[in-house]
Order: structure tokens, then sequence, then C-alpha cells
């Protein structure tokens, strides 16, 4: 609603099929790929490998988590999300560049290095969603409130406004995940964090960058704001969906499916050669 009248939010002159994989999946496609690009997507299978293989090892200490301080577990959920969905849009990635031949953009960069929170919500983390919300929340709120605040204070309802949207985003998502009836846990963790950019982006614009924070602070600094509010608004809600049980059950509905589909196609390869075997008889 905020972006209408903005023109198209995807390229007029994709053809039907990259339309749909751009409509229908969470990717944008890289304008200009190049070797570079590539080599370093290929380098980073290395990379997949030893998150998933920590990915295994989080499952088994799921096993022991009766023996383990739920915080520390809590730091486990942390990095197995972000591995997790890392790995899923690889995945997607690699599928893209088979079938379509296309190279999508990186989801996430290394957002355990983050230095600010502007770092992380815009340059390191779910960047598909920041790229979704842009055109759609942000750029229409930046526009609305530059006749209001000016130009140089515009930016900071546009901020505070599309992590409200996101907020109610995630509410809608865990509702239909789990099914149950949403506290709004997840809506206050995105206005703090919404509230809490504000006011760097804000010092920032004040200070102007003459002073800044050492990477070795700054670093630690925003990583532990995020955990702790994760902890403290994020997790206890994500934890209500028991998520572990349902996406064990869905590796289990996964694993019987492809069982499935190579049985079928073992009995029907089989019947071909028992029927072709009649045949020459």
């Amino acid at each position: 609603m905020f972006a209408f009248g903005n023109g198209p939010l995807s390229d007029p002159s994709l053809s039907l099929s990259r339309f749909l994989a751009l409509s229908c999946l969470p990717i944008k496609f890289q304008q200009n790929p190049n070797f570079e690009t590539s080599q370093k997507g290929l380098k980073s299978m290395w990379n997949y490998a030893l998150k998933g293989f920590l990915i295994c090892l989080f499952l088994k200490v799921y096993d022991y988590s009766d023996y383990i301080h739920p915080k520390v577990i809590w730091v486990v959920y942390s990095f197995h999300i972000y591995f997790g969905l890392e790995i899923i849009l690889a995945v997607l990635g690699g599928s893209a560049r088979a079938i379509l031949g296309i190279e999508l953009e990186s989801q996430f960069d290394e957002p355990y290095l983050s230095t600010s929170l502007q770092d992380f919500w815009g340059q390191r983390w779910n960047l598909m969603v920041t790229r979704i919300l842009r055109p759609t929340i942000y750029d229409p709120v930046l526009n609305a409130s530059t006749a209001i605040v000016g130009r140089k204070w515009a930016s900071l309802p546009a901020i505070f406004g599309t992590f409200m949207v996101s907020g109610l985003m995630h509410e809608l998502i865990f509702f239909y995940m789990g099914r149950v009836r949403p506290d709004g846990g997840i809506t206050w963790f995105f206005l703090l964090h919404g509230v809490s950019l504000t006011i760097e982006v804000a010092i920032k614009k004040v200070i102007k960058r003459k002073w800044c924070l050492p990477r070795i602070i700054s670093g630690p600094l925003t990583i532990g704001f995020v955990l702790s509010t994760s902890f403290w608004l994020f997790f206890p809600e994500f934890l209500r969906y028991n998520p572990m049980e349902r996406a064990l059950e869905e590796y289990a509905a996964l694993g019987g499916f492809v069982k499935d589909v190579y049985k079928a196609l073992t009995f029907k390869s089989l019947n071909n050669v028992v029927q072709n075997y009649d045949g020459e008889k």
C-alpha cells in the first residue's frame, strides 16, 4: 500500500520463469555477477559444510538440555537458526544457479561480526527482508517524513516504521507456524530494536562520525545487546511453538517423502526392466 504509485518493484524485462522464482522465493538476482563472486560462492562450500556439522552437534546438545543452563541452550538456538537459514538459502541459490543459470545475492554476511545495530540489521542479517521492506515501507515513510521533519531526520521515523511492520509480520508468521495466540513479545522485540536503532542513527547524525568506538568494543556490545534482548523477548515467545519438535517432525516427513519417491522410482525402473525382458522373450 505504501509503495503504490512508485512503479514496478521488479524488473519488467524478467522472463516468466525468473519472475515466478523472484515472486515465490526469498531471493534476489545479482545484477552484475562476476567470476570473483562465483569463486567466493564455491569456496564457501567448506563454510556451509562446517555449519551443517555444527547443526548436527547442536541436535545432540539438545538431548542434554535438562543438564545445561537454559541461557546456554538459547545461545545454541541462536546459532542454530542462523546456520539453518543460511544453509537453506544456499541450497536455493545453488538450485537457481543450476536450473535458471543465475547468481543470487547473499542473504547473510556473518552477522556475529556486526559492529553496530545499523550494521547488523542493514548489512548482515536476513538481507532479503531488508531489500523487501526498503521499497515498500522505508522509502515511502522516508518521503512522507521529509516534508514534516526535513531530510536530515526523516530516516528516523522511517526506521521505526519499518521495524514496527517487521514485528507485526513476524507475529503473523509465528502464529501460522504454531497456531498459538500471540502475546506481543515478538512485536515488542522489534519495537525495542527500532527505537534503539533510531537512537543510534540520531547520535551518529549529531556527532557526524567524528568519534566512534573501536571494533573490539562495539562488536561485543552489539552482539551482547542482540542476544540479551533476544533472551528477554524473542526466545520465550519462539519456544512457545515447540520449534525443535516441529522441526524434527518436518525432517521426518521430508525423509519419508524422499524414501517413498525413491521406492516408487526404483519399482518403476525394475518394472520396466521386467517388461522389456518379457517383450524380448
